[in-house]
């Protein structure tokens, strides 16, 4: 099997990669990222800077790289890496280059399979809100955040395609904890104070990003199209979740919180993942270290 990776620079695209070569089933691994190469030199990993934000290196890469390559399996893993960038360039990042890709795929002479990594977070949640399946309501609210709005937009490009010539997966998965992987509750413990809503303790369930590279390791493997949500290993109050990074814990009035979705809690139902791509988490988070050791680490990382 030949895989192209995109979002290799994060560490969700670099675990994945390792996941892949850890199959034994990956003849080729075409990684491409935004980065400077990071992941350990292989000899079946090829790779490749592209900005896929911008359609004429989309269209490069599939159609030069990954033509040359042969490749069978795309998996897009690249998000806005954090829930607070604002702009053209994320949207973009998000949006503009799933439709591209999907259309460049479509009509590629070896790519027959589409992975897309999205989110459990383009749910809709509420006071209802509890076990969500692959038929909950996806968030359309106008005055959801504009990163929220551009991923379900981008879901929803890739959704419209299922059932063409080209085999396609989404996964949606749960939080992951971990920089970088554009997660707003790893964000959010990374904040010395967390704001929470008074009389109200949201459920948040967390995914291990080894768990999550797994989960996309064993959609590439598969036949299986549709969507399917990831939860993963632990569910717990978003109390104890702020403890547990060392953070300060204050109770405000909700409408004081803006726009961040720990209002509500939902968890991510993984009955058809488990079904069918054979997808059980076993993966405890690492969660943030105490914000005042991130303080003096990233000091001493600058210090001449």
């Amino acid at each position: 099997m030949r895989v192209m990776v995109t979002g290799a620079t994060t560490p969700l695209g670099a675990a994945l990669v390792e996941a892949l070569i850890a199959t034994g089933e990956v003849e080729t691994i075409l990684a491409t990222g935004t980065g400077e190469r990071p992941i350990r030199e292989h000899a079946d990993v090829v790779y490749r800077k592209a900005d896929l934000s911008r359609p004429r290196n989309l269209r490069e890469l599939i159609w030069s790289d990954a033509r040359d390559l042969g490749i069978e399996v795309v998996v897009h893993s690249a998000q806005h890496q954090r829930t607070a960038e604002r702009g053209r360039k994320p949207g973009a990042s998000a949006v503009d280059a799933a439709r591209e890709l999907i259309v460049a795929c479509t009509n590629h002479p070896s790519i027959r399979r589409l992975v897309y990594r999205s989110s459990g977070e383009v749910y809709s949640l509420n006071a209802g809100s509890s076990l969500l399946d692959e038929k909950s309501p996806l968030e359309f609210a106008p005055k959801a955040p504009q990163w929220l709005r551009d991923r379900v937009e981008a879901d929803l490009a890739i959704c419209a395609h299922i059932g063409s010539r080209l085999q396609i997966a989404v996964v949606r998965c749960a939080e992951i904890v971990a920089p970088d992987v554009g997660s707003q509750l790893w964000d959010y413990l990374s904040s010395p104070v967390c704001l929470r809503p008074f009389g109200f303790d949201p459920i948040v369930n967390v995914l291990a990003i080894e768990d999550a590279a797994y989960a996309l390791a064993l959609t590439t493997r598969s036949k299986a199209v549709g969507v399917f949500n990831i939860p993963g290993r632990d569910s717990l109050p978003l109390s104890r979740a702020i403890a547990r990074s060392h953070r300060a814990d204050v109770k405000v009035p909700a409408p004081l919180l803006g726009p961040h979705r720990f209002h509500f809690g939902g968890v991510l139902d993984g009955t058809r993942a488990a079904r069918e791509l054979d997808f059980v988490p076993i993966t405890a988070v690492h969660w943030p270290s105490s914000w005042w050791r991130e303080l003096f680490n990233r000091s001493e990382r600058t210090a001449p």
